[in-house]
């Protein structure tokens, strides 16, 4: 499941970016992963505890079917997208290296995970959800092509938070 070789690059910066199998090593390092205040409520239990609790890519049929990793130029782990099927959508999960954020990566980074979807179920419509404060991550998935369609609360590990729904709409595809 590679995407084309062309892949997407990066706008400022010369890393191509490919669609690979989420293999454990890449499941561990995401797990030490550890992104700063307010962004922490991205971060992962540990491995060790997702593979007990067998939740997400902790569980190896689950990170099969639905999960991938995005890798760069040296094959480095820049990032990982999860493609949950629900009746005729498939919402996309997400999530970018920590020390990759607020450096104009996103929107490449989301428009590639788009574009893999929609290889995957060319049918579906694609979304994905993002809380409404991080208009960081917002203005990224609005340059990837993706419009807001909803705002609801939803519960997060820190409570309800308003949240938006965010469709797949390309001008360009």
């Amino acid at each position: 499941m590679t995407s084309d070789p062309s892949s997407t690059y990066y706008k400022r910066h010369p890393i191509a970016m490919t669609i690979h199998p989420l293999e454990i090593k890449h499941a561990r390092q995401i797990c030490e992963w550890a992104y700063e205040p307010p962004f922490d409520i991205y971060n992962w239990p540990s491995w060790e505890q997702m593979k007990k609790d067998g939740i997400e890519f902790g569980d190896s049929v689950l990170r099969e079917a639905q999960y991938a990793a995005v890798l760069g130029n040296q094959l480095e782990l820049i990032g990982f997208a999860q493609f949950f099927p629900i009746a005729g959508v498939t919402r996309l999960g997400l999530g970018l290296r920590p020390d990759l954020c607020s450096q104009g990566l996103g929107s490449a980074f989301a428009r590639l995970i788009a574009l893999e979807a929609r290889k995957r179920a060319p049918r579906d419509e694609i979304d994905l959800e993002v809380l409404a404060w991080n208009s960081r991550a917002v203005r990224a998935y609005e340059r990837a092509g993706f419009r807001i369609a909803d705002t609801y609360s939803r519960p997060t590990p820190q409570g309800f938070a308003e949240c938006h729904c965010m469709v797949y709409e390309p001008v360009d595809d």
